[in-house]
């Protein structure tokens, strides 16, 4: 019997508090850069909720301080967050054609690395009811680390804030360590991306872009190239 909306809800709320513990530790070094770029915590605490995410933020915190125009601070934050455009897209595919509008809207305006992780590895067709219940566990531990790191300061050690962040990285890869041990195309792909990483930051030719445009390079680039050589086969019986 095919799960009701609350009952994926209810997934999504249990899936999303590893998340939302990660980011309360990461967030807590952004409250940190939020004050240092003259923010109040509680405008802090409403870019986190408005924006959700992390490498974003920091840009647009950094260029605040930096006291840069609206205009430069408007471009920087699209080349950072432009790889959320892709996440939509593939999430796009995972969700019933019969999907209300708003509810797309809604994935889309708060889809984040993690959120996409775990939605992504839904089997099937992807209930937005899931992600819905995920971004409600995992959403305000972003805003509270935000809003505490403001508060607090400097007051927290160096060495605690950069050992916190470590578990959102541990968690991140809990997501597609799974899926990679049962499809050797997948491990392939995590083996090659590592790889490829590496090089587009060390060569002089590609080490100049940003960050956020790397990603979104090397994600079209192996993404296209796994779905034209390993391409999947959807069942024509699934919901």
């Amino acid at each position: 019997m095919p799960l009701t909306h609350r009952q994926w809800y209810r997934r999504g709320l249990k899936d999303g508090v590893p998340i939302g513990l990660g980011y309360f530790a990461v967030a807590l070094a952004m409250g940190i850069a939020a004050r240092n770029a003259g923010l109040t915590a509680v405008q802090a605490t409403v870019t986190s909720l408005l924006i959700n995410a992390s490498a974003g933020q920091y840009v647009g915190f950094t260029l605040l301080a930096a006291r840069a125009g609206l205009l430069e601070v408007a471009l920087m934050e699209a080349v950072s967050n432009a790889r959320y455009l892709l996440m939509s897209c593939a999430l796009s595919q995972k969700l019933p054609t019969d999907t209300p509008l708003w509810q797309r809207l809604v994935l889309g305006f708060d889809v984040t690395d993690e959120i996409f992780g775990v939605s992504i590895s839904v089997p099937g067709k992807l209930d937005p009811y899931y992600t819905f219940g995920a971004m409600t566990t995992s959403i305000p531990g972003w805003a509270l680390g935000t809003f505490l790191g403001v508060v607090l300061g400097n007051a927290l050690p160096l060495a605690l804030v950069s050992a916190l962040s470590v578990g959102l990285y541990g968690m991140f890869m809990a997501v597609f360590v799974p899926a990679a041990r049962r499809e050797p195309v997948v491990m392939g792909l995590v083996g090659l991306s590592f790889a490829a990483s590496y090089l587009v930051e060390t060569l002089p030719l590609f080490s100049a872009l940003s960050s956020g445009f790397r990603i979104i390079l090397l994600t079209v680039v192996l993404s296209l190239g796994a779905a034209i050589l390993f391409p999947v086969k959807e069942d024509d019986n699934a919901p």
